[in-house]
């Protein structure tokens, strides 16, 4: 995937992954790096294709790779993340030649990446919501009983692709 690499490799991203590992190099909580937006990109795509839903892997990936790469700027400057990748986003997409309109999807779906109304099972924002969520695995966390999500939230199970338990 060319404009995944592009992605990745893209001196702003690069910068913006370094920061956040600086600024997370003492949590205790899920941390916000490269494993994290991979683990994202895979559940998003497998719902995807479970779904038969026409979106295409590497627009999946890219809004999974940027989902969450404002995080530093959170941390700096208290602004909220999702609109912080967004910005970091819009300065990355073009130079992977990315058409306006997959750049616009990808700017939705960073955007309602932490929002749960209005979920339409057949869009971009609703695969990397869910995708996000599930890719935590609280059942395993040493940091679990100090974690501010609700308990009903966590994912204390193995889950199938929407999110129900087995």
């Amino acid at each position: 995937m060319k404009r995944i690499d592009q992605i990745l490799f893209h001196p702003k991203y690069q910068y913006a992954l370094a920061q956040i590992k600086t600024w997370e190099q003492d949590r205790q909580f899920c941390r916000h790096d490269i494993g994290h937006f991979l683990d994202v990109a895979r559940l998003a795509y497998i719902h995807c294709l479970e779904r038969g839903l026409d979106v295409k892997k590497d627009v999946i990936y890219a809004a999974a790779l940027l989902h969450d790469i404002g995080r530093y700027r959170q941390y700096e400057a208290g602004i909220p993340h999702e609109e912080a990748s967004v910005h970091l986003a819009d300065g990355i997409l073009p130079a992977c030649s990315f058409s306006e309109e997959e750049q616009a999807q990808i700017r939705d779906a960073i955007l309602g990446h932490r929002r749960n109304e209005d979920r339409r099972t057949e869009s971009l924002a609703d695969l990397l919501y869910r995708a996000d969520k599930m890719s935590r695995n609280c059942f395993d966390c040493a940091a679990r009983e100090m974690c501010n999500w609700p308990e009903d939230k966590m994912n204390m199970v193995i889950r199938d692709h929407w999110g129900e338990g087995r």
